[in-house]
């Protein structure tokens, strides 16, 4: 290496030293664990979720008109905000690549996602490509916290904030994340049905078809949080495109689970040993006492399965975007203050966990809350007024 080279090399890597340094200051500055808070109100409560029925008796190019056609000015401008940070790659070619290659994918998808992504096309007049593109990103950009907690009493209650475009485009007047900004409008909570009956719930962003927070009312709730690793999301979307399609996409497994598994225990067999595109945390909650876990996934495999345990005091787990073993980066340490926060509360008053003890950040769109007993499903967008940490 030359002297110079690592002359920039050191100066670049002390600015980002200092950079994460003064983050997790500020980050401490702001850790603070509050009570009294739901129902979700004061400045980081924006509103409520709209609610919007699926009818999985339709074919499924049919069966988000409804929600597309609701949504379809924010999706516009959703896609068009992705399209124009696009367009600073490879001197705009990767625009071309998505228009003119992605819609190929569609066919190799696996039905009935395939089906539903045309049809979401063809309502919102947005070319094929780039509803793929927007369906394929949770793949690989989401970074969450989720919590499974078992009260007193065996209640079982699941909460989890999604943050979703971290490092995709910074408004420095409004000191916000702009993708993230523009997905909120997109929210939406369905209630997917069959033969005019609940079968399952979700929040979804419109345009998606996958799951990334869902409810099986009476028997399990499910959460899916992004796992950092080398052998990534990009590794299995680009095997995909290669012809080597023996993975599960990620969104559309906890779809298939929601839709068809029957029980908290069929749901975490599921989870456990369906190969995948992309590496994940499967957070698991059920409808009795100890029913509460956090899969860590490879592509491959199963790395471990960290439940609920009473006699070991363990009356929550609690995962962001680290193997729960490890201790996770000094400038991205959700973790701790939300286990501070947990503890504070305590098992015999964890309900008040709704949705108090999570962290709210620049790339916080969403918080929900679900009652597997109950059957329900609360979902709140969020704001983080500043003072409010990037990530």
């Amino acid at each position: 290496m030359k002297l110079l080279d690592y002359e920039v090399y050191n100066a670049v890597l002390s600015c980002f030293t200092l950079y994460c340094f003064t983050q997790y200051c500020l980050y401490l500055q702001l850790e603070d664990c509050r009570s009294g808070m739901y129902p979700p109100k004061g400045p980081t409560y924006c509103r409520n979720v709209t609610w919007y029925t699926v009818n999985l008796d339709l074919p499924p190019s049919e069966r988000w008109t409804q929600v597309i056609k609701a949504k379809n000015t924010e999706l516009i401008t959703m896609v068009r905000t992705i399209k124009d940070m696009a367009k600073g790659f490879f001197n705009g070619k990767l625009v071309n690549l998505v228009d003119e290659e992605l819609p190929l994918i569609v066919d190799t998808l696996p039905q009935p996602f395939n089906e539903e992504i045309k049809g979401i096309a063809a309502v919102s007049g947005i070319p094929l490509g780039e509803i793929t593109l927007f369906n394929i990103f949770y793949e690989v950009f989401t970074v969450c916290t989720s919590v499974v907690a078992e009260d007193f009493n065996g209640n079982i209650y699941h909460a989890r904030n999604l943050d979703f475009g971290l490092f995709m485009g910074w408004d420095r007047h409004n000191k916000t994340w702009t993708l993230t900004e523009k997905l909120k409008p997109l929210l939406v909570n369905v209630n997917f049905q069959r033969g005019h009956k609940t079968v399952f719930k979700s929040t979804n962003l419109a345009g998606y078809v996958g799951i990334l927070t869902g409810i099986r009312p009476g028997e399990f709730s499910l959460t899916v949080n992004e796992r950092f690793s080398v052998d990534g999301g990009y590794v299995g979307i680009l095997e995909w495109i290669l012809g080597w399609r023996d993975g599960m996409w990620m969104g559309f497994l906890t779809r298939k689970v929601l839709e068809n598994a029957t029980s908290y225990e069929d749901a975490k067999n599921q989870l456990s040993q369906t190969e995948l595109l992309a590496p994940a945390y499967f957070i698991l909650g059920g409808n009795g006492t100890g029913q509460g876990c956090v899969i860590t996934r490879t592509r491959i495999n199963t790395l471990d399965i960290w439940e609920l345990d009473m006699k070991l005091g363990r009356w929550y787990v609690l995962e962001t975007n680290y193997d729960h073993w490890e201790k996770p980066m000094i400038f991205d340490d959700r973790r701790t203050p939300a286990m501070k926060c947990m503890n504070k509360a305590t098992q015999a008053v964890c309900w008040i966990m709704k949705p108090s003890t999570l962290l709210f950040l620049q790339l916080t769109t969403y918080t929900s809350l679900m009652d597997v007993s109950a059957g329900t499903l609360e979902s709140y967008i969020r704001d983080c007024p500043n003072p409010c940490t990037p990530w």
